[in-house]
């Protein structure tokens, strides 16, 4: 997406009202332009293909190919050029994990309010993820122990400094980068610089895989009404 130009965006749901309701709505905005719809995955997969748009909102349950796969297709074909924001009910859904290990960059809910909506598409689009107002935390913190044994070792938090484990830690919270910067009583510049090289230490795209490393590795474990330090 160059500068100026308005952000592309593709809408993915079997549910026709979902859909249409999404697609009408994102279509008010002079900075959204959708450039296609799909009922499944595989119509996802070949629009996200042909029209190559800066986002594809993608239904976590869909028919033929669910919003995981084809998000996963969708990212590996596109290099990452498409972002995926997964769209799920209010309830809690069993393959959020899975869709954040995936790749997506967030999730929104089908009830979500229309400003929540252009937002979620905004952040995403720009390269952001789609973390905040805690979502995905909330997703991440219930289903995260139903998985098997960690797959990222606790060795991974080596290469981290201190501060660098810290800012993992408060990223894996849901806090944004004001909002860490704040915490830890240091500028909005240095937050990114630490972010910045616990990324390229990690090999992390986005603060949707830091969340799942810092899951993974330990870091910080599920608790009643949130999350706790794993000591």
């Amino acid at each position: 997406m160059t500068a100026g130009e308005p952000i592309r965006a593709i809408v993915a749901d079997d549910q026709a009202v979902v859909r249409t309701g999404f697609v009408n709505l994102l279509s008010t905005q002079d900075d959204i332009d959708v450039v296609g719809e799909a009922e499944d995955g595989e119509q996802a997969v070949a629009l996200a293909l042909t029209h190559r748009p800066d986002i594809a909102l993608l239904d976590i349950r869909m028919p033929k190919l669910d919003g995981i796969r084809a998000a996963r297709t969708i990212l590996r074909e596109t290099e990452g050029g498409t972002k995926a924001l997964m769209l799920t009910t209010f309830d809690l859904d069993q393959y959020v994990f899975d869709a954040l290990a995936a790749g997506a960059s967030g999730f929104l809910l089908k009830d979500a309010t229309f400003p929540e909506l252009l937002h979620a598409v905004r952040v995403v689009a720009a390269g952001d993820a789609m973390l905040a107002p805690g979502i995905t935390r909330r997703l991440i913190a219930e289903f995260a122990p139903r998985r098997r044994p960690v797959t990222a070792p606790r060795t991974l938090l080596d290469r981290l400094t201190a501060r660098e484990i810290e800012v993992l830690l408060l990223i894996a919270q849901g806090l944004s980068n004001a909002d860490i910067a704040d915490r830890l009583t240091i500028t909005d510049h240095t937050v990114k610089t630490h972010i910045n090289r616990l990324f390229t230490k990690l090999e992390l795209r986005d603060r949707a895989q830091a969340v799942i490393v810092a899951y993974e590795a330990g870091l910080v474990t599920p608790g009643e009404g949130g999350e706790s330090v794993s000591h």
